[in-house]
């Protein structure tokens, strides 16, 4: 394999990224950039890996959320609350259900540049380059707007900063207490709708009521109080992935300074391209995103690529297929992974290939559909023998109208009531919180499976 360099993926084909046309503020912001501290830190990034590691035996689930494209207009200190608020309920519930801890990666500080499906969109007989998330452009409708611009890399790593170090805050100060977090999750169940996973969440408060009893809460356990959060973004705008790339200073690797874990996109995964030959040299875990499109050669040689030394938690396989299209495609890529003897977690993305236009005009995702995707993602690793390791949302801790369905049954006409997403549909609190319920009873009946055949 090529040397490689942060800088060596210039030399590869490159798709999904902007054309500046101005060189010289391009470079201005680079430099600028090169100066900053690190996002994160390389023994955050070693420790993400390990318990991915143990996802990729069983021993650990993953839960990884967020938005689907960061706003520069939308950021407040209460988003980002609200939505890791929410993440703090699905991993309580899914622990329950799963019986085992619970990796906890947002899609957050740093998820701002997304692919399109076309360069441009036309309104009203007018063309104009595709809005590419705020990182690059303007959503507004102009000219002028959609022109690229490298100082926005300077305004999205100035909010992911800010973003860390409420994270860090939250996670750290007393927000993430265990009993407070069910507190919020019992709201959810009084309601009529949800009595169905109100057995669960009052089997959790006698557990917790158990702990108690027994001497272990907050003050006599400093877990209960605390929890590891990481961040995640797709790799896609490679001038800032490199201005942000660091050596450690303890052990001279290279780390990728933009966040804990970065993954490749389904449009972007070219085993020759340049977003494969940036990810491969840096030592953050790498998420990469599969789907029906993918071949059994192709992800033979990205695991290759991204993983020579089958590394153990390096390598997260997130699949993006649609409901009714898992059996088809997720057998041939356990198959490719397993000749291979490869390392690697399984995770399910039901969000991407769920997505439909609505009657009335909007781009949506039916919750049916999105749960129904997990459940073919749990049955195939059933039959197959192989761990489902994880789960991937776009969701937010906002009460927006983007995803139908769900216990507070969104239909297509309330799509316009709070439809507030500048790319793709999100999952809202009460329809995560839900999600999580429904994965954990799947987390559970796959833990009560294991032991019978143990037992037998």
């Amino acid at each position: 394999m090529s040397e490689w360099s942060k800088s060596s993926w210039r030399n590869k084909p490159r798709v999904q990224m902007p054309d500046y046309t101005d060189p010289a503020a391009l470079g201005e912001v680079e430099t600028q950039l090169a100066k900053y501290p690190p996002l994160v830190f390389a023994g955050e990034a070693r420790r993400l890996k390990r318990e991915l590691a143990a996802a990729s035996r069983g021993e650990a689930f993953l839960l990884q959320g967020g938005d689907c494209a960061e706003s520069f207009a939308e950021f407040s200190a209460d988003a980002i609350r609200d939505t890791f608020k929410v993440m703090l309920q699905m991993a309580m519930v899914l622990t329950y259900g799963a019986k085992v801890p619970v990796v906890k990666v947002g899609r957050m500080a740093g998820q701002f540049a997304k692919p399109r499906s076309a360069p441009t969109e036309t309104i009203g007989g007018v063309e104009l380059p595709s809005y590419r998330g705020d990182i690059i452009n303007e959503l507004a409708f102009t000219p002028e707007a959609r022109i690229p611009d490298p100082r926005k890399m300077l305004q999205a790593y100035t909010q992911a900063a800010a973003s860390l170090n409420l994270l860090r805050a939250f996670s750290t100060g007393g927000y993430a207490d265990v009993h407070k977090v069910h507190s919020w999750t019992l709201g959810f169940t009084e309601q009529d709708e949800a009595e169905r996973y109100r057995e669960m969440a009052e089997r959790i408060s006698d557990t917790l009521s158990f702990m108690r009893a027994a001497g272990i809460d907050g003050n006599t356990a400093h877990t209960l109080q605390t929890v590891d959060f990481y961040t995640s973004h797709e790799s896609l705008l490679l001038e800032y992935e490199e201005a942000l790339t660091r050596i450690d200073s303890t052990t001279g690797q290279v780390v990728a300074g933009s966040g804990h874990m970065l993954w490749i996109g389904d449009r972007t995964r070219q085993p020759d391209g340049a977003h494969v030959e940036y990810a491969r040299g840096v030592i953050n875990p790498i998420g990469l995103k599969t789907g029906p499109t993918t071949t059994a050669d192709d992800l033979k040689r990205l695991m290759a690529t991204l993983n020579p030394e089958n590394e153990p938690g390096r390598l997260t396989l997130i699949n993006r297929f649609g409901a009714g299209k898992v059996e088809e495609h997720l057998p041939r890529l356990i198959k490719a992974v397993r000749e291979e003897g490869a390392n690697v977690v399984w995770c399910c993305d039901p969000m991407h290939g769920n997505t439909i236009k609505s009657a009335t005009g909007y781009k949506t995702r039916p919750f049916n559909q999105v749960l129904t995707e997990v459940q073919e993602f749990f049955a195939i690793h059933r039959a197959e023998g192989t761990v489902p390791g994880g789960v991937h949302f776009e969701m937010t801790g906002a009460d927006v109208t983007e995803c139908t369905g769900g216990v507070q049954a969104v239909s297509d006409e309330n799509l316009s009531d709070r439809y507030h997403t500048a790319c793709d549909p999100r999952l809202n609190a009460s329809q995560s919180l839900e999600l999580a319920f429904l994965v954990a009873e799947e987390l559970a009946s796959g833990a009560a499976s294991v032991s019978q055949a143990a037992s037998a």
